[in-house]
């Protein structure tokens, strides 16, 4: 059956609410997994987890999440978004809280022939990214699945490895190859980086591996920043996705 994949909503409730909006009106969709990082950097971090929580299927957390409950030194996060992070602990309600702290940080799924994970298969809590065919060759070692699902980098793609071992990178949709595997990257909801404003997420369907962008309103979310006093830095790059 068709699923959805979602990741790095960031406390984005306008950006989270036109994915699934998006997805639901392709009705055939039978769940939607999240890989992370539900809070951080935005300014609706209860309203995203009430919703994570109600339509995903699975909940996993990411470095920000983890940030929020203790879990990950801060130490090491830019300004702004070590000042985004402990506003969210401000304001974040103890149920939130409880939550984020029982989210898994990898989930496999043997009837989809996935793994779910936030930032690298080998080592998801050193909050790695993969950017690279490189850093792809050395985390399909780490998985046995056809499918490992990530978050983490704000970037969508698909990496293939194909049976002769040669591995290639996409962008955009692909068909899939029955004899390949792939590490696909959803992107972010809530905060897109690569030069494009539009929420991403992925959407399986029969063979076709989908990277999806929906236009949301960014004004609303920027002007929600605003009023909480969140740094002009995350509030400005939400315009260019970067």
């Amino acid at each position: 059956m068709p699923y959805a994949v979602i990741s790095d909503v960031h406390s984005n409730l306008s950006a989270l609410h036109a994915v699934l909006k998006d997805i639901e009106r392709r009705q055939e969709v039978s769940a939607v997994y999240f890989t992370g990082d539900v809070v951080g950097y935005g300014p609706k971090p209860d309203e995203c987890i009430d919703i994570i929580k109600e339509h995903c299927n699975i909940c996993l957390a990411g470095n920000h999440d983890w940030a929020v409950i203790g879990y990950t030194d801060i130490s090491y996060f830019n300004e702004n978004a070590l000042k985004a992070s402990l506003w969210t602990r401000s304001v974040i309600s103890d149920e939130h809280i409880e939550d984020i702290t029982n989210f898994k940080i990898i989930k496999k799924m043997p009837d989809l022939n996935a793994m779910f994970v936030h930032s690298t298969p080998d080592a998801p809590e050193d909050w790695k990214y993969i950017f690279t065919t490189s850093d792809a060759e050395h985390c399909f070692q780490h998985f046995d699945h056809q499918f490992c699902f990530i978050g983490h980098s704000h970037f969508p793609g698909i990496f293939e490895k194909k049976a002769d071992g040669d591995i290639v990178e996409y962008k955009g949709s692909i068909k899939i190859n029955e004899t390949s595997r792939y590490i696909i990257n959803s992107g972010s909801v809530g905060q897109p980086r690569d030069g494009d404003p539009r929420a991403s997420y992925v959407y399986i369907n029969g063979d076709f591996i989908n990277i999806i962008r929906v236009e949301y309103d960014i004004i609303s979310t920027q002007m929600d920043m605003m009023a909480v006093g969140l740094p002009p830095r995350l509030i400005e790059r939400l315009t260019h996705g970067f």
